[in-house]
């Protein structure tokens, strides 16, 4: 890939891109930089503090607190491929990024992106055992099996990510050189390139769209099965299973939702795009350990163990 960015930067004329960024008003801009620093520190510190709470626990050692704690991880990734450039081009006029910097903040969008998206699915995987199989369950999630399929989702992601990248460095750009949008994204791009980019774009959308849609139809089925095995339940076990699910289902709908509306179809209005994609890039890590936390009585006592350790330590 290295190989590959260095022969395309050489062959395209352009060097640089220039982000727009999300508002172009000199107030609206600070106003914004104040909310989204905000915001970015909940997001590092929020899901920083679940990783920490669940490998310093031991009574957080179930295969749900351990694909929680690689979401949480990927989350602190994902937002930081396009949060500090974001937050910084506030403050600056001169809102660059390099052609090599361009397709890095790319590549690692999809990466994390489409790694959040199997950890995701994984996860109600894990749930349906767990619920409708309970007396398998030890033996279907052991901790290799749960290994296997985060180390999956990581190369189902660089897989993905991969090929976007390498897609998209295969077009020409010789100007203009200005991305509508607060980040390096497939969409903005082919819009700039100076050739005709409609297979290349079919391509995309097809490999993006294939796999959020197949991922979403699994959590879907996955629940719908889950609720079907829950009518024999009493209130209680019905109380107890849609707990357990509730946080993720709310996750699942804030992340599939903005994603679906950007990637399963053709590129359209890159400003209604970048305002979406604040939901996914920004909003949906940020609310991630919120929902977590609040919805879980077990991470809630595990934490104020920690915190309690801690204080006493001192």
């Amino acid at each position: 890939i290295a190989t590959q960015l260095i022969n395309m930067e050489n062959a395209s004329s352009v060097k640089e891109f220039i982000l727009l960024g999300l508002a172009e008003n000199q107030a609206v801009q600070k106003i914004c930089f104040v909310m989204f620093l905000f915001f970015y520190m909940v997001i590092v510190a929020g899901n920083l503090l679940i990783v920490i709470t669940i490998i310093s626990s031991q009574c957080l050692n179930s295969p749900m607190y351990f694909f929680l704690c690689y979401l949480s991880f990927v989350d602190i990734c994902y937002s930081s491929v396009t949060a500090p450039k974001m937050i910084a081009n506030f403050l600056v006029e001169n809102k660059t990024i390099s052609f090599v910097g361009c397709i890095a903040q790319l590549f690692g969008v999809h990466f994390f992106g489409c790694t959040e998206i199997f950890i995701l699915t994984v996860m109600a995987y894990d749930r349906y055992v767990a619920i409708c199989r309970p007396l398998h369950y030890t033996t279907l999630m052991t901790r290799r099996v749960c290994g296997w399929m985060v180390i999956g989702s990581w190369v189902g992601g660089f897989v993905h990510s991969t090929v976007q990248t390498l897609l998209t460095t295969q077009l020409p750009f010789c100007g203009p050189n200005k991305i509508d949008h607060y980040f390096c994204d497939v969409h903005p791009l082919l819009q700039l390139a100076c050739t005709n980019t409609y297979a290349v774009g079919i391509i995309v959308v097809a490999n993006s769209g294939m796999i959020t849609l197949s991922c979403f139809f699994i959590l879907v089925m996955s629940y719908v099965v889950i609720l079907v095995s829950l009518k024999s339940q009493t209130s209680k076990g019905w109380h107890k299973a849609l707990s357990t699910c509730g946080s993720h289902i709310t996750v699942v709908i804030l992340f599939f939702g903005p994603c679906m509306f950007i990637y399963i179809r053709p590129s359209g209005n890159l400003s209604a795009d970048k305002s979406v994609a604040v939901f996914y890039t920004v909003i949906t890590p940020m609310l991630n350990p919120l929902v977590y936390v609040l919805r879980n009585k077990e991470v809630k006592s595990a934490m104020r163990k920690l915190w309690s350790r801690k204080v006493g330590s001192e």
